[in-house]
């Protein structure tokens, strides 16, 4: 799956309503630069998408708490490390939402997802939300990083899943 990047459109009218009339990409996002980018630099126009970025966000992330706490009670999303980890290897996890600061060193069994904690970092561990995330990605599903307070409980990670598990 390829990761799914939001269109900004920065014109002026009328191209940017005939811009939109015709448009076919379905990532185009509703609210617009409404100037004219040839007068901008990248800088300028990386600043207007901004404000723009963080709404988006900020929709995405409100969309997802919705997903996770229809889910909950059918048993298809869980904010628990191991049963994220062993969905994950599975294939299980639709969407993974991960703290980005989060570092929880150890393992992760490849055939069955069990997680072994470590210590601290050594040679032979990971991290096991960075190795849960990437399984996610594998097998199609999606991951946002964010700040732990965006996630449900303020866990390490929040998952909802494919399929009850």
């Amino acid at each position: 799956m390829l990761a799914v990047l939001p269109l900004i459109l920065a014109a002026t009218e009328p191209l940017l309503s005939v811009f939109r009339s015709v448009n076919s990409h379905d990532t185009l996002v509703g609210d617009a630069i409404h100037t004219s980018p040839v007068r901008m630099t990248p800088a300028e126009l990386a600043d207007a998408a901004r404000p723009i970025l963080d709404t988006l966000h900020r929709q995405i992330i409100a969309a997802t708490h919705d997903a996770y706490a229809a889910f909950e009670n059918e048993g298809r999303a869980t904010t628990q490390t191991a049963r994220a980890a062993r969905a994950a290897t599975f294939g299980a996890v639709d969407t993974l939402l991960v703290d980005i600061d989060e570092v929880m060193p150890g393992r992760v069994d490849e055939t069955t997802g069990e997680i072994t904690l470590a210590d601290h970092e050594s040679a032979d561990t990971y991290g096991i939300v960075d190795e849960i995330a990437g399984r996610v990605l594998s097998t199609g599903g999606r991951v946002l990083a964010v700040r732990r307070d965006e996630i449900p409980q303020k866990a390490s990670l929040a998952a909802i899943l494919r399929y009850a598990i």
